[in-house]
């Protein structure tokens, strides 16, 4: 079996991508409520800055800064995870605790990068904020609606 190892820098700033197992799916935009009240949930439990954020239907990709002192991404990510999927069975979408044999509807592993320095930040910004137009879901990045490119735009 292999080893993962996971680079972990206290107050460090990542780059994740997580996705669903059934890449069918589209869980994540069609209850985006959901989600993104899981990420409430384990921010006001476990402080994190969300620097950036592109929810798309089966998978997102998002950047993190942790506090000072603090590596504990994975726990986040576990709870995360955990938090949406107990929301989803609530509504009765019971596959979702059901697949692959009972480890729900993520993929076990997640994508982590950690951000060297002010480019890599920017240039992985940019690849959030323009993946919706990469994968055929809209035309313009400003044109999808789960995305943090718009945060300042909104209010």
């Amino acid at each position: 079996m292999v080893l993962y190892r996971r680079n972990r820098v206290a107050g460090g700033c990542y780059f994740f991508t997580v996705t669903l197992h059934d890449r069918r799916q589209h869980y994540l935009t069609d209850h985006v409520d959901l989600l993104r009240e899981a990420f409430r949930v384990v921010m006001a439990r476990k402080p994190f800055t969300i620097d950036a954020i592109v929810i798309l239907p089966e998978h997102l990709h998002c950047i993190w800064t942790l506090p000072a002192g603090d590596d504990d991404y994975p726990a986040r990510w576990q709870a995360i995870k955990a938090h949406f999927v107990r929301a989803l069975a609530k509504r009765g979408i019971t596959a979702a605790t059901q697949a692959d044999g009972g480890a729900g509807i993520w993929q076990r592993r997640y994508w982590e990068h950690t951000l060297r320095d002010d480019e890599d930040l920017a240039n992985h910004v940019q690849y959030i904020h323009y993946n919706p137009v990469k994968h055929g879901l809209a035309e313009r990045a400003e044109d999808w609606p789960y995305s943090s490119l718009l945060r300042g735009r909104r209010r």
